[in-house]
């Protein structure tokens, strides 16, 4: 009988292992972002400004606009993601904690560019 449970735990832990899983960027809605390729939407920093709360985190990243609400829960982090809720994280997000991972990351974020 133990030995039956120990190959079924086996199998089932093997199929683990070969289930094809989304990666986290890919589980994150975009909530209709523009694409790049689409007219671009254009926000004011006063309207950027408007979304510095954990439940609605846009911030600012070499003036492009990231709608960040659905990652704030997942930053490695914590809540350093909030410090520039709402404003500019370019000099944040470029910082030496980052892995070069999150630069492939932001762009499933993107919702526009910020006005000049």
């Amino acid at each position: 009988m133990i030995i039956v449970l120990a190959l079924l735990m086996g199998v089932l832990l093997g199929l683990l292992l070969f289930i094809p899983r989304k990666s986290k960027s890919e589980c994150y809605s975009k909530k209709d972002q523009p694409t790049r390729n689409n007219k671009t939407k254009i926000f004011s920093t006063s309207e950027v400004s408007l979304h510095n709360k954990r439940t609605d985190c846009w911030i600012i990243i070499k003036d492009k606009v990231y709608d960040v609400t659905s990652y704030v829960e997942e930053h490695p982090g914590g809540d350093a993601i909030l410090a520039h809720a709402g404003d500019d994280s370019t000099e944040g997000f470029f910082g030496p904690q980052h892995a070069t991972r999150v630069f492939d990351m932001i762009d499933d974020f993107y919702v526009g560019d910020l006005a000049k």
